[in-house]
């Protein structure tokens, strides 16, 4: 739901997202909540009580957006949507968020701008959300990033199935993901890790978890959790890290 569609038209007609709409795993729909005003002028913002910068979004043509919306899925007999507001005041955006938004059927991403909605209308809400501390001219971008998370989570949206799996913080303890390299072995006086080219895969895998939690420890120590690491985690973290030449910097 936005005022802006035409934002979307790249970003969804590419890579990942595009392939899985041709392959009609995931369907996107656009609602502007400007063909929900009653003036010629099809005004959605006025100044805000009590004075201050910027505009307000009205929550008029907000909730008839809405409630457009669970109509139609009502008569397609679908589940509601779960509606989302995008605002940095929301709760942080997490993988863990990713997975079980896309486990729903339906997910209407509302797009704010100006200062803010209503205060009235955030009620209407499920859920509010945020992608940062950060703020945005408008929720489109993040919208598209939101979507992006969530068709990779589809399955058969990408090439191999266990990408996903795999990624930073998509495993239990919410770690990075490990670095990786491809050929060629040296580039620029660097090399690959030894270990990457030796075909010992019980190595490998113990090189790449250290990996993991070294980066993490380096970068966003608040994500590791010690109760949830293992004795072997701490052993091999020691191993890598004092043999810091093969890790890189």
């Amino acid at each position: 739901m936005t005022l802006f569609p035409g934002y979307f038209e790249t970003p969804f007609a590419t890579s990942i997202i595009a392939r899985a709409k041709k392959g009609g795993l995931v369907e996107f729909d656009f609602v502007d909540p400007r063909d929900f005003t009653a003036d010629r002028h099809r005004t959605v913002d006025d100044y805000p009580y009590g004075g201050g910068c910027g505009m307000v979004m009205k929550p008029g043509p907000v909730k008839s957006a809405l409630d457009f919306v669970k109509q139609r899925c009502a008569a397609a007999g679908a589940e509601p949507p779960l509606t989302v507001y995008l605002t940095p005041q929301g709760e942080l955006l997490k993988q863990k968020t990713v997975v079980e938004f896309s486990e729903r059927e339906h997910i209407l991403l509302f797009c704010g701008h100006y200062e803010d909605i209503d205060c009235r209308a955030r009620s209407l809400f499920d859920r509010e959300i945020s992608v940062g501390d950060y703020v945005l001219s408008g929720g489109e971008p993040a919208a598209a990033l939101i979507a992006d998370a969530l068709v990779r989570k589809i399955p058969g949206a990408l090439g191999n199935p266990e990408s996903s799996t795999e990624d930073s913080f998509s495993k239990e303890e919410g770690l990075f993901d490990c670095p990786h390299y491809t050929r060629p072995p040296e580039w620029e006086g660097k090399r690959v890790p030894d270990v990457l080219l030796n075909g010992d895969h019980k190595k490998i895998t113990e090189y790449r978890r250290a990996r993991a939690l070294i980066n993490t420890m380096r970068v966003r120590p608040d994500l590791l959790k010690i109760e949830r690491l293992s004795e072997e985690d701490f052993k091999i973290v020691k191993r890598y890290f004092l043999d810091y030449h093969d890790i890189g910097d």
